[in-house]
């Protein structure tokens, strides 16, 4: 957003470092006139429940990718990386991670490139020394970085014109998008937002209250893994 001062540099030094970059505006879950539009509902509309309110800032963040996705589609490119602004590359690592992804992806992928390696592989596509190319059985979380296929743009636009749940959370649940997410991992890419004014999501629970959540957490991990992704 042009009001995040704090991120305006990285976000800058991303569109630097990255090629043919561009940024986009993101959108203010905290703006009722950019988000009146949104059907938004109490964490009921798949299976399994969504425990938590979504927040005016994972609203933000899940309106953000979706106009990135549209962005991909009005530019009639066949792939794009999307980034957050609290990203830091390794410039080297990622051009040999994007050689691979280049090498086997389709306009129907989705490859994610977290900046935390905690993913276990149900099938390995291919490697390049340490980097694997992987379909996770569980999905992981976060958006900070992937790389999008016109396709699969569209249909996760299709899947999300309302919502119940954050955007990270809803893409692991691939029988509901019906969208395969595959990972390439380690990466070099880390989260730098601690050092940018930190995340724009997490807030302070209370510690009753993040027992609470952590036992909610847990009951809705354990469902996930009743759905993980196959070949």
């Amino acid at each position: 957003m042009s009001s995040s001062t704090a991120r305006r540099p990285n976000a800058e030094k991303l569109r630097d470092a990255l090629p043919n970059a561009e940024l986009i505006e993101a959108v203010n879950g905290r703006d009722p006139d950019q988000i009146s539009h949104i059907r938004l509902y109490p964490g009921n509309l798949h299976k399994p429940h969504y425990p938590f309110d979504l927040r005016p800032a994972e609203i933000g963040v899940f309106q953000s990718h979706r106009r990135c996705w549209q962005s991909l589609l009005d530019s009639g490119a066949p792939f794009a990386l999307i980034a957050e602004d609290d990203l830091a590359v390794d410039p080297p690592r990622l051009e040999q991670a994007m050689a691979l992804i280049s090498d086997y992806a389709t306009p129907d992928m989705y490859v994610r490139l977290p900046v935390k390696a905690r993913e276990v592989p149900g099938t390995v596509l291919a490697s390049d020394g340490e980097i694997r190319l992987i379909l996770p059985k569980i999905i992981g979380l976060q958006c900070i970085c992937q790389v999008v296929g016109r396709v699969a743009a569209a249909r996760l636009l299709a899947a999300t014109d309302q919502i119940d749940r954050p955007v990270d959370t809803l893409l692991q649940m691939h029988w509901v998008t019906g969208q395969k997410v595959h990972s390439l991992l380690p990466n070099g890419n880390q989260e730098i937002a601690g050092q940018i004014g930190g995340s724009t999501i997490q807030k302070k629970t209370h510690a009753s209250g993040k027992l609470t959540r952590e036992i909610k957490r847990a009951i809705y991990r354990a469902q996930l893994h009743l759905h993980p992704q196959k070949p």
